[in-house]
Formats: structure tokens, C-alpha cells, sequence
């Protein structure tokens, strides 16, 4: 399984690159696999607000729509256009051109609380 280790990860399954003072967030190549292909990613936060933990939108995959939650709080600063129509990218790269949003970061102490790849890769039986 494909854990970067410069990565922070959530319980959800979210995974967090922080470049400065914006974090780019997207789904982890384990949640992908779970859910199966990507068909549609729906997200409508964009230049709004988001609370760390609330769903800032929805994947859908062959077997199920899931909810994406937000493993920061700060303001959705851009939503990756990769994702418009079939979004492949979050299928065969997750972790690069599959991020889903970039977003402020309101509070740098969030980040502490989120996953290591090690610890995530023992919540996922990696």
C-alpha cells in the first residue's frame, strides 16, 4: 500500500500535504480501493469556511457515495479541475494530482492530531 510518509492522515481516510500555510487534502489510496473506481466528486466549499472534521463534499464510487471530512479547519481555497467530468486522477495518483482542495490553515496546532503514515498504516492493516 502507498503511504507517503510526508503525509499526515486521518481515521477517515483523508490525507493532508501542507505546503506553507495552505494544506492540500484529498482521499488515501487504501479509501480508494475500498470504494472501488471514482466516478464523481462532488464538492461545493469553495471560498467557504470549513470546522476540521465536517464534510466539505462527496465522492462517488461504482459501490457507494462517501463523504469527505475535512481533517483542518480554514477556508476551501481551490478545488482541483482535474476533477471536473471523470475524475482518474484521484483513481491512479491520490496522493498527486487526485488532491481534491487546497485550504487555509486556521489552525496549525490541528495538524498534530492527525496520523502519521506509520500509525495509519497500522488502522488500515497496512
Amino acid at each position: 500500500m502507498n503511504l507517503p510518509a510526508n503525509l499526515k492522515y486521518t481515521k477517515e481516510h483523508e490525507w493532508v500535504r501542507v505546503e506553507g500555510d495552505v494544506a492540500y487534502v484529498g482521499i488515501t489510496d487504501h479509501a480508494q480501493k475500498e470504494l472501488g473506481d471514482i466516478v464523481y466528486v462532488d464538492i461545493d466549499t469553495l471560498d467557504k469556511e470549513i470546522a476540521q472534521d465536517e464534510v466539505f463534499g462527496t465522492v462517488e464510487a461504482v459501490k457507494t457515495v462517501s463523504d469527505l471530512f475535512s481533517p483542518i479547519s480554514g477556508t476551501v481555497l481551490e478545488i482541483n479541475s482535474h476533477l471536473d467530468g471523470t475524475p482518474e486522477a484521484v483513481n491512479s495518483d491520490p496522493y498527486g494530482d487526485g488532491w481534491m482542495v487546497k485550504i487555509s490553515i486556521a489552525n496549525p496546532a490541528e495538524l498534530e492530531g492527525l496520523l502519521s503514515a506509520e500509525a495509519y498504516g497500522e488502522l488500515v492493516g497496512a
